[in-house]
């Protein structure tokens, strides 16, 4: 049996924090580790527990969820961040993605959305909405460097970026290729840290400027990636 999900709650509000652990408490494959309401308790608890996964309110009471996730990844960089949020047009949603959170899930979210954006965040997927998409692409075509070091990437890490490019999930790549689900991961990790990607968002948009990604999409993916 896998090991769980660890997650860390950071929620300025009492009655939202209980009910997003009170929900999360006997989801399978998930567990809540700690909670905090401040962004300074949540980056000490990221830096205590270590977990796989942070659920962050964009808005906190002493520092944004923004100079949390910027803090948490600066220090543990494949430490996942998903970000809690009542509007999907807030630019600090945008400054949130740049600075490393894995994407978002509104407040307003049904309880079946938030665990499926937790758990696809988890697992490396990117998760934003059709309005924020094209601001990804903006943004991160902004900065993307004259010279990609694909070069640099294996055959298999390649490949793998290929698939990702195309908008396929974690576990589509994992069945399509013949690996496990971890081993799919490590791939992709492998790859941020070689095009110096700071979110798989960033190496979609990357890699489809190389003109990789062209092929088919795999419906039934959680979220939407920057396309």
């Amino acid at each position: 049996m896998e090991e769980p999900i660890t997650i860390v709650l950071v929620e300025d509000h009492p009655m939202t924090l209980a009910g997003l652990s009170q929900l999360l408490q006997d989801e399978p494959g998930l567990q809540v580790v700690g909670t905090a309401e401040t962004g300074a308790q949540g980056v000490r608890l990221a830096e205590e527990l270590i977990p796989d996964l942070m659920l962050v309110d964009l808005n906190l009471p002493d520092i944004s969820g923004v100079e949390v996730t910027r803090q948490v990844k600066a220090v543990y960089p494949h430490l996942h961040i998903l970000i809690f949020t009542a509007f999907d047009d807030d630019s600090s949603v945008l400054h949130a993605i740049e600075a490393g959170a894995g994407g978002y899930v509104l407040k307003s979210a049904t309880p079946a959305q938030i665990v499926r954006s937790l758990k696809a965040v988890a697992g490396g997927d990117a998760v934003f909405g059709p309005q924020l998409a094209h601001r990804l692409v903006d943004l991160f075509t902004a900065k993307a460097r004259t010279a990609t070091p694909f070069e640099g990437l294996t055959g298999r890490e390649r490949e793998v970026l290929e698939l990702v490019a195309r908008g396929w999930a974690n576990q589509a790549i994992s069945r399509h290729l013949g690996i496990t689900d971890k081993t799919v991961r490590n791939f992709v990790s492998n790859v941020l840290i070689k095009l110096q990607a700071a979110t798989r968002a960033e190496a979609i948009v990357r890699a489809r400027e190389a003109g990789l990604g062209s092929g088919r999409t795999v419906p039934g993916r959680p979220g939407t990636s920057a396309s």
